[in-house]
C-alpha cells in the first residue's frame, strides 16, 4: 500500500512539473483569465462548495473537533464570495514572473539580468482550512507554478469540491488542469512521500498547528519554507491611550480566534496596571474571554492564576494569558522568551517607546497602534497569502506572489570565452 501511495504522489508531482512547464509560457493574460474563471465558476457552483462542506462539518462535530478548527473549516457564501474576490484580486497584481532584480553590462560587453521566476512544483500541507485550497492554487497559477494540495481528511470533501471546480475552470481556461491537484489525504505517508519527493517537488510550505508543522521541517528533504504558530502578543505601554489599548486588544483578541494573528498574550505596563487591568478585565470578560493572569490580574476572580505553560500557548480559542510588567524591556524580555515570532504589537503614545519596540522585538510582523488581525496577506494587499512565515530565510511574513519566485542569471554574450589563467 506505501508503495502505491508513493508512487501515486510521484505521479502527481510528475505530472505538476509537465504542467509547470507549460506555465512558465503562460502570459499574463492567459493566468488572469483562469483566475476570473476560476473566480466565477465558485460562484455559480457555490452550492455543491457548501453541501460538501456540510458533510465535513458534520462529521468533524462527530470526531469532537474544537470549536476553533470547527470554525476553520466552515464555509458560507461570504466566505465563498471572498476566496472568489481573493482570486480576483490576485489577477489585478502585477505579475512577478520575468521582473528583472538586477541587471548591469560588465566592461568585457557581457550583459547580465538577474530575472524572477517561478519555484516551479511547490506542495502545500495544511490543516482544516479549506480557503487555503483556493488561496494556494491561485496564488500558484499567477506566480507560474503548479501546485500539490495535501489537505486534511477534515476537509476532505469540500477540498474535493473546490479541486474539481478550479481543475474545470482551468481547462475552460486553455490552461493544464495538473496546475492543481489534491493529494490523498487519509494516509499521513502521502506527506511523507511528498515531503521527501526531492527532485520531484521544488518547494514544500506546512500550514497548521505546530505538530504538523515541526514534523514536516523535521522530516522534509524537499526545501520548507515555515509557517509558524502565532503566540501573538499585545504590549501596552505607559503612555497608552487607553481607549485606543482597549478597542486594539478586544479586536486582536476576539475579532476570530482561530487564526494565527489572534493574541495570546496580553502584557500591561505597572504604570497604568491600576486603571487598565479592572478596565481591560471587564472588557474581556463581557466578551467571554477566560483570562489566565499574574498575581496581579488574578485579584479579580474572574481570573485563572496563570501557569509556567500558559505563557507559551496559543489557544486559538477565547483564553488570553496576561500578565503587568515593570517596564517595556521587561515586556521584550517575556517576549523574546515566549513569542513565536509571528505577531507582536505595542500600543504607545510614545515615539521612542515604539522605535525601540519595533528595533529589539525580532517577529515577522511589529504593529504599533494597530490590530494583531492586520497580519494577513489580504489586508497586505498580496490579494491572498499561502501562508506566513515566521522564519528568515526567503520569505518572512505573510507570503505573497514573489515570496513563490526564485531567481535565475541571464547572460547574453556575443561568443565571449573566458581567458585561460
Amino acid at each position: 500500500m506505501t508503495d502505491d501511495l508513493r508512487e501515486q504522489v510521484h505521479a502527481a508531482a510528475r505530472r505538476a512539473r509537465v504542467a509547470a512547464n507549460e506555465l512558465v509560457l503562460a502570459t499574463r493574460e492567459s493566468k488572469d483569465a483562469a483566475l476570473h474563471e476560476m473566480a466565477a465558476a465558485l460562484r455559480t457552483r457555490a452550492a455543491e462548495v457548501l453541501e460538501a462542506n456540510a458533510k465535513d462539518l458534520e462529521a468533524g462535530r462527530a470526531a469532537g473537533l474544537t470549536q476553533g478548527l470547527l470554525d476553520r473549516l466552515t464555509l458560507t457564501d461570504a466566505r465563498i464570495e471572498g476566496v472568489a474576490q481573493g482570486l480576483e484580486t490576485v489577477a489585478g497584481l502585477a505579475d512577478p514572473i520575468g521582473e528583472v532584480l538586477r541587471g548591469s553590462i560588465l566592461p568585457n560587453g557581457l550583459e547580465l539580468k538577474q530575472v524572477r521566476v517561478p519555484m516551479g512544483v511547490v506542495g502545500m500541507v495544511y490543516e482544516a482550512r479549506p480557503n487555503v485550497t483556493v488561496d494556494a492554487a491561485g496564488l500558484a497559477l499567477k506566480s507560474g507554478n503548479a501546485a500539490l494540495l495535501r489537505g486534511s481528511s477534515t476537509a476532505e470533501h469540500s477540498n474535493a469540491a473546490l479541486v474539481v471546480i478550479l481543475r474545470d475552470a482551468l481547462e475552460t481556461a486553455g490552461l493544464p488542469a495538473d496546475a492543481v491537484q489534491l493529494l490523498p489525504c487519509h494516509d499521513r505517508a502521502s506527506v511523507t512521500h511528498l515531503i521527501t519527493a526531492r527532485g520531484l517537488v521544488d518547494l514544500v510550505i506546512p500550514r497548521g498547528g505546530a505538530g504538523l508543522i515541526n514534523a514536516v521541517v523535521q522530516q522534509a528533504t524537499v526545501p520548507t519554507i515555515e509557517t509558524g504558530v502565532g503566540n501573538v502578543h499585545v504590549y501596552v505601554d505607559a503612555s497608552a491611550d487607553l481607549d485606543m489599548a482597549q478597542r486594539i486588544v478586544l479586536n486582536s483578541k476576539t475579532r476570530r480566534t482561530s487564526v494565527c494573528n489572534a493574541a495570546e498574550s496580553l502584557l500591561v505596563h505597572a504604570a497604568i496596571a491600576d486603571e487598565f487591568v479592572p478596565r481591560i478585565t471587564d472588557a474581556l470578560n463581557a466578551q467571554d474571554v477566560t483570562i489566565h493572569g499574574d498575581e496581579r490580574f488574578a485579584r479579580d476572580p474572574r481570573v485563572q492564576a496563570a501557569t509556567d505553560d500558559d505563557w507559551g500557548t496559543e489557544y486559538l480559542s477565547l483564553d488570553i494569558a496576561a500578565r503587568v510588567v515593570g517596564s517595556i524591556d521587561e515586556a521584550i524580555a517575556h517576549i523574546a522568551e515566549h513569542g513565536s515570532g509571528h505577531t507582536e504589537a505595542i500600543v504607545t503614545s510614545d515615539l521612542n517607546a515604539a522605535r525601540r519596540f519595533t528595533a529589539r522585538v525580532d517577529a515577522a510582523a511589529v504593529m504599533v497602534n494597530a490590530s494583531t488581525a492586520f497580519t494577513d496577506g489580504g489586508e497586505f494587499g498580496m490579494g491572498a497569502e499561502i501562508g506566513i512565515s515566521t522564519q528568515k530565510l526567503h520569505a518572512r511574513g505573510p507570503m505573497g506572489l514573489t515570496e513563490l519566485t526564485s531567481s535565475k542569471w541571464v547572460v547574453w554574450g556575443e561568443g565571449h570565452v573566458r581567458p585561460t589563467s
